[in-house]
């Protein structure tokens, strides 16, 4: 037993984001762990009266299974913030620094963590020519769970230069982040507590590890630990572990890599630091804590007794740049 007491949470969990149907997954299966733990709970799916319906459910704790915005980029930690309710993961200042791609690299390269060039594009010039040289990777500057990414190859059928009518992020996003596309493996490390888990590795079917082949069954096959050579592990739990703390993240996060293995740990790089990682039956955090040993409930109630023991202390990134 984690917590030492019963509580009443809050589980607020759907909005409106792209991630909505991610997000109901995760929020229902924290709810059904903390109800097998005796715990009173209280469902928000999110929605504009949100405010008013914590305030009359008057929970202990907010756990917070939102994923993309507004759940992920601060707003609704300065909500919370604001109205004196404790809540799971990162503060305000790190959630908005950590959904926004461009910003976490200005807080994470500089302190050393290798992650790949590129810059912000307008969608209008993508129509005019490629931002970088064949192949690059298209993504919107702050959306989670690989949401609207695309390779641009010279044998992808977006045309040269990209024709307007082509299926892609750059008829949803107005500015895009333009990064060299690195070859090879992905991979991921999650945070608990302040401890890096391990080290998974994913291996996609088909494709690449987008929105569809993350949670769909069957598309992705996961291996936990990854087999990768020592070196490579180490660096992923160290650059995973010193993200977390420079973001200022609480509770848990996930970091995730590629891995070019024809480069040693020359060709390691960090993509991006998930604050609220997914909770589903197909998420990597709760994969990673059973392999330490770490039961679903038990994951779910140290995050809740993390954000409980920092009462006061969501103040955000310690590396903004």
């Amino acid at each position: 037993m984690i917590l030492s007491k019963k509580l009443h949470v809050a589980v607020l969990m759907g909005g409106w984001a792209n991630e909505r149907p991610v997000s109901l997954m995760s929020g229902e299966g924290v709810a059904k762990a903390l109800e097998a733990r005796g715990h009173e709970v209280t469902r928000i799916d999110m929605d504009r009266q949100v405010a008013a319906r914590i305030a009359e459910a008057k929970p202990d704790i907010v756990f917070n299974a939102l994923h993309g915005v507004p759940g992920e980029d601060g707003t609704v930690q300065g909500m919370l913030d604001l109205m004196g309710v404790p809540y799971t993961h990162s503060g305000l200042a790190t959630s908005v620094i950590a959904i926004d791609k461009q910003l976490t690299k200005q807080a994470l390269v500089p302190r050393g963590i290798p992650m790949p060039g590129g810059r912000i594009v307008k969608t209008d010039d993508l129509y005019e020519g490629d931002p970088l040289p064949r192949p690059y990777v298209l993504k919107p500057v702050n959306e989670g769970s690989s949401v609207g990414v695309a390779i641009v190859t010279d044998e992808s059928n977006y045309g040269n230069p990209i024709a307007r009518d082509a299926k892609g992020p750059w008829q949803e996003f107005s500015e895009l982040l333009a990064e060299p596309y690195i070859r090879g493996r992905e991979l991921t490390t999650a945070v608990v507590g302040g401890k890096a888990l391990g080290v998974t590795e994913l291996i996609v079917e088909s494709g690449f590890y987008d929105f569809e082949n993350k949670y769909t069954d069957g598309r992705t096959r996961h291996v936990c630990p990854a087999e990768i050579p020592e070196d490579i592990a180490e660096a992923c739990l160290r650059y995973a572990l010193e993200a977390h703390r420079i973001l200022g993240c609480k509770g848990t996060s996930r970091t995730d890599f590629r891995w070019d293995d024809q480069q040693g740990l020359d060709g390691l790089f960090v993509l991006e630091t998930n604050t609220q990682p997914g909770m589903t039956p197909l998420s990597l955090v709760p994969e990673q804590a059973k392999y330490c040993g770490m039961s679903y409930e038990d994951l779910v109630e140290t995050i809740i007794a993390d954000a409980l023991a920092d009462r006061g202390g969501h103040d955000g990134a310690q590396g903004q740049a």
